[in-house]
């Protein structure tokens, strides 16, 4: 399966700038000047692009291997969820809110 998710933004470089702190790099590839485009895994891309009438509404959860690490290494970079949560089953799940309030969480599994 493929993915090709989009979060619309009102900044090109506001977004652009807190992606990078977000998921650790920057943009795989810059298709044009309104669209930084990440690829978060094989065939699997997360992309901002200008659309200042739709900002706002994004909400996408990554799941990750390491929760914790992916985490911290986000914090380091200067980024902290603005919620943190355990699920009953165990699940954990962090979000965060970028410039323009689209949702971009990450899920975790339980603590082995």
């Amino acid at each position: 399966m493929d993915l090709f998710a989009g979060v619309s933004v009102s900044d090109y470089d506001v977004a652009v700038e807190w992606y990078q702190k977000l998921l650790g790099a920057p943009p795989s590839f810059l298709p044009n000047d309104v669209e930084a485009v990440w690829e978060l895994g094989d065939h699997q891309f997360l992309y901002v692009e200008v659309v200042p009438e739709h900002a706002g509404h994004a909400q996408h959860t990554l799941f990750v291997e390491d929760f914790d690490a992916t985490l911290k290494a986000i914090a380091e970079r200067g980024l902290e969820p603005a919620v943190r949560e355990t699920y009953e089953n165990g699940v954990r799940h962090a979000t965060f809110y970028d410039p323009d309030d689209n949702e971009v969480s990450y899920g975790g599994a339980p603590l082995q």
